[in-house]
């Protein structure tokens, strides 16, 4: 399974924590209809669904970007000692996998300097921090970590989705506002020359996408704002906890549009392995070709 991926000064790596059968797809795509998903199964099974349990399947994993300036973890996935009690397979899961990942890209955690969070979602922020003697403590000794302010605000508001936990804020995201390791930003903000964010809004009120490249966006990382490629065929298909669906499939199609048929490397977070590659169009809507 290919991980390292070169963009001309820059390189890619795939940080992968788990990637299995997640949740029924017809649930986590509530406006597909089971024909529609019939009619897909031929391309999209068994990378993407999983015909025995009928669920979506999903990758999960960061990545980390090395520049000629930085190394710019984009995302921090799922974490060992996570409070998840809806999802067995993160609860208070303790393994070596995302840590062996970040090693066999020859890094340590005291080599990243910026952490980016598309979004604030648990399975984005969870190796932000580490439990060390009983606190959740910054993972990564040296990184200053970027938070959306706007995103930042929302999920420590009064206007919290219901069914959404607290627990990814109070152990993945107020423990590094707490160690003033955080930066709040605006989700257009540039960091240098080589990384800068665009607004991409819908899944979650400020979710920004992140930018790679010199010059012009060599590279892409998606964040949350797609999660499947039938998504991509059908860039109008909306993910169950969107909080605004018409704006995340307006987010979807226009990012779709901006990157189709460029040499943009697509890195996305959660489409099945290799997960990375190039936008074509596809009759009314868009499929990755992936890089293999």
């Amino acid at each position: 399974m290919r991980t390292t991926y070169g963009v001309n000064d820059m390189t890619i790596h795939r940080i992968v924590e788990q990637e299995h059968g997640f949740t029924p797809m017809l649930e986590f795509l509530p406006t597909l209809s089971k024909e529609l998903l019939d009619e897909n199964l031929s391309w999209l099974a068994p990378g993407g669904y999983d015909a025995t349990t009928g669920n979506v399947v999903l990758c999960f994993q960061s990545y980390v970007v090395k520049t000629p300036h930085h190394n710019i973890l984009v995302d921090a996935c799922i974490g060992n000692d996570k409070t998840f009690p809806l999802r067995p397979a993160w609860n208070a899961k303790q393994d070596g996998n995302w840590m062996a990942a970040l090693k066999a890209a020859d890094l340590g955690p005291e080599d990243i300097d910026f952490v980016m969070c598309t979004h604030l979602h648990g399975d984005h922020v969870g190796w932000n921090t580490k439990l060390e003697n009983g606190r959740w403590v910054p993972t990564f000794p040296k990184a200053r970590y970027l938070f959306s302010k706007k995103e930042y605000e929302f999920w420590t508001g009064p206007n919290v989705p219901a069914g959404f936990a607290a627990d990814p804020i109070t152990e993945s995201v107020l423990p590094i506002v707490e160690a003033n390791r955080a930066d709040l930003v605006t989700s257009d903000h540039a960091l240098n020359d080589h990384i800068r964010l665009i607004p991409t809004p819908g899944h979650t009120p400020d979710h920004f996408a992140v930018c790679a490249g010199k010059g012009h966006d060599q590279a892409v990382f998606t964040g949350d704002l797609i999660h499947s490629p039938l998504q991509a065929r059908y860039p109008d298909l909306v993910m169950r906890v969107d909080t605004d669906r018409a704006q995340g499939c307006a987010t979807r199609r226009a990012f779709f549009e901006k990157y189709c048929d460029t040499d943009t490397l697509c890195c996305t977070m959660h489409f099945p392995s290799p997960s990375v590659g190039h936008i074509k169009r596809w009759g009314d809507g868009f499929k990755l070709d992936y890089l293999t």
